[in-house]
């Protein structure tokens, strides 16, 4: 066994100074449900999630109809782990597939009048994120109708996806109809089902219309024209007349959904202070009766994967509230477990130990470092005895981001170490999809200039563009602010060979026209915001279409404004972010101000993102960065993926 050394303990400590990861963790968000990382202890309330999955193995497997439906009620006092249990139950179902999962937070009922519109809507969302074969829940679904209506030739949803849109363009060259062929197949396996509803999940297959389907399965109008390609109706309702029709749609959906896999449901926070209702009911009988509704109204044969439901709420709203009502709601709140909720229970010293090891150890790897033992800053005895205190695990996180900490004396007496040990630190941090983040790419190339103030700088940059005697005077706000309503991000003054130059910068990494077009707009107006120069901070990879209002404006900025398009490299940006955040952080590593700019500065006078927006423009046209969106079409349609067959409505171009 290969043992790795321990990292050093400035490295570490240098880490720890810069980033605590149980800052805001207290509290488990929706987007935390849906999202990729969320440390979570699996043996912590495992009984809880122990009974859903056994609960979703018999829905599935029963041969009985009255089996199909079954309900769960979790009761947990604030912060013991309610929204963190569903997030665990979402994950493993997307690593694992076994059952579709649509998360209802009830705190986005802001209407509790239309909360089975609203629930239609929870459940179109929902069906839209990734599940378990890397597709759209939905994508699953209409892949089981198509491979059921089908001769056999069973096919993943990714693979129906890449093909769908070539396969229906060719049904339509032959004088055929792809969509109606599929509809017509899929009708006839399933009996008693909406035609329409049908149709629009298999439209979900579409990349260019899956969309507008599922909007539309949302119970929402579409522009007419949208419509008429899906060929779906359209009616102009009131949110009335949708609130009306929702429960149809929603026992449409689900029947059809639960079909091929089971579904779980799960309605989280139903505690929570929302509108009474125009009768004055509160939130948690409104939903406790849209709960009882579902559990009624789900027409389950013996071939269904079946519907589970699960109720999040406080141990008080189901002892004085739900649990009293006489109309049979708590059995069908909590069918599985015979009207006996299950409740979540507080953390304790072994689970608090194995939480705070996990959450640091994503917090050590994406660093590269090594801690000397699994839960350091903290001590093991220090974290078994504090998890005594009966504690939930928001309170948990709480104190760990509270004493996570080190002390101060380990920190080098040189100041360059500390500084050289900051920048490893924060090159080690994960910064998210950076490049794509406008906002922090502008304050980094005004920190990165600010630092320049003062310097001239001669020589070439990586593209063979010149500087002469170039010195930075000032960085500055670009005027007038109601003009520019901050597309240009800021102007760089200063002078080259004794003339003045004032480069307006505007980093645009938008990946739609529109954005492209509102900031190229004002890069080009030189009298307006007094500048001399346009600089475009733009990835070279993000091609500038010529179909976009844009590219007249690209083209004037280049050819006949002296103006330039400066690429945005990962290589580039990359190493002043990091030099951005030591500077936000000097505090943390103790280091001064005046410290950090006599440290960095041999650091930025050569970074050659800064130098390029610095120098002259070279007059090159960058044509190989603009993209005609008509040959990308002519290239497609031209393709040879499908084999050229004349075959009639057997949806053989989409299975072969």
């Amino acid at each position: 066994m290969t043992n790795f050394p321990v990292s050093p303990i400035e490295a570490l400590n240098a880490a720890i100074q810069s980033y605590n990861p149980f800052t805001n963790t207290g509290i488990v968000k929706e987007q935390d449900v849906w999202g990729k990382k969320f440390p979570d202890v699996p043996t912590f309330n495992a009984h809880a999630s122990d009974t859903v999955f056994q609960a979703i193995d018999l829905v599935r497997s029963s041969q009985s109809s009255q089996d199909k439906v079954t309900s769960i009620a979790i009761t947990a006092q604030q912060g013991v782990g309610k929204t963190h249990l569903l997030s665990r139950i979402r994950h493993r179902l997307e690593r694992e597939g076994g059952a579709f999962f649509i998360y209802a937070g009830v705190n986005n009922y802001t209407d509790l009048n239309l909360v089975k519109y609203q629930f239609q809507q929870t459940l179109a969302d929902s069906l839209s994120k990734i599940g378990s074969q890397q597709a759209m829940q939905w994508q699953e679904v209409a892949a089981a109708m198509v491979n059921e209506a089908g001769s056999g030739n069973l096919q993943t949803p990714t693979e129906l996806v890449k093909k769908f849109d070539q396969a229906y363009a060719k049904s339509l060259t032959h004088n055929k109809n792809l969509m109606n062929a599929l509809q017509t197949q899929v009708l006839r396996k399933k009996q008693n089902v909406d035609p329409y509803i049908v149709r629009a999940i298999l439209w979900t297959l579409s990349e260019t219309q899956a969309p507008f389907a599922i909007k539309w399965l949302s119970g929402e109008e579409l522009a007419q024209s949208n419509a008429d390609a899906l060929g779906l109706p359209n009616l102009s309702k009131t949110s009335q007349d949708r609130e009306a029709e929702a429960l149809k749609n929603i026992q449409q959906i689900l029947n059809l959904v639960s079909s091929s896999n089971p579904v779980v449901i799960c309605f989280d926070e139903i505690d929570v202070k929302n509108n009474s209702t125009d009768d004055g009911l509160p939130t948690e009988l409104v939903i406790t009766d849209l709960v009882k509704r579902l559990h009624d109204t789900l027409e389950n044969s013996e071939l269904s994967r079946g519907v589970v439901i699960i109720t999040v709420m406080l141990p008080n709203t189901w002892t004085n509230k739900v649990n009293s009502m006489l109309d049979g709601t708590p059995d069908r709140l909590s069918k599985y477990t015979q009207r006996k909720p299950i409740d979540l229970i507080y953390i304790d010293s072994d689970s608090f130990i194995e939480l705070v090891t996990l959450w640091l150890k994503d917090f050590y790897e994406t660093r590269n470092l090594l801690p000397p033992h699994p839960v350091y800053p903290f001590e093991e005895s220090q974290l078994r005895e504090y998890g005594k205190k009966r504690l939930t695990v928001r309170e948990a996180l709480k104190w760990c981001a509270e004493n996570f900490k080190v002390c101060e004396e380990v920190f080098s007496s040189d100041p360059l170490e500390r500084f050289e040990l900051a920048l490893k630190s924060e090159n080690e941090s994960d910064i998210g999809d950076y490049l794509e983040d406008n906002s922090l790419v502008a304050d980094v190339l005004r920190f990165g200039f600010q630092t320049l103030k003062g310097e001239t700088l001669e020589g070439e940059t990586s593209t063979g563009e010149k500087l002469n005697e170039v010195t930075i005077e000032d960085v500055t706000e670009v005027e007038p602010k109601s003009n520019n309503q901050g597309w240009i991000n800021f102007k760089v003054i200063g002078e080259e060979q004794g003339k003045v130059f004032k480069i307006g910068v505007a980093v645009l990494q938008h990946p739609h026209g529109k954005a492209v077009r509102a900031g190229m707009g004002r890069l080009i107006e030189y009298d307006k915001f007094d500048i001399t120069r346009g600089c475009l901070v733009r990835s070279k990879e993000k091609k500038i279409r010529k179909q976009w209002d844009s590219y007249q404006f690209f083209n004037q900025l280049l050819n006949e404004l002296g103006g330039e398009w400066v690429d945005l490299k990962v290589e580039d940006i990359r190493p002043l972010i990091d030099l951005y955040s030591v500077y936000q952080k000097r505090d943390s590593y103790q280091l001064t101000e005046e410290q950090i700019f006599e440290f960095l500065k041999p650091l930025t006078i050569e970074n050659n993102l800064l130098l390029e927006i610095l120098s002259n423009p070279s007059g090159k046209s960058n044509e190989e960065s603009v993209e005609d969106d008509t040959q990308i079409v002519e290239d497609f349609l031209n393709s040879s993926n499908l084999d050229e067959t004349d075959e009639t409505d057997d949806l053989g171009d989409l299975f072969n």
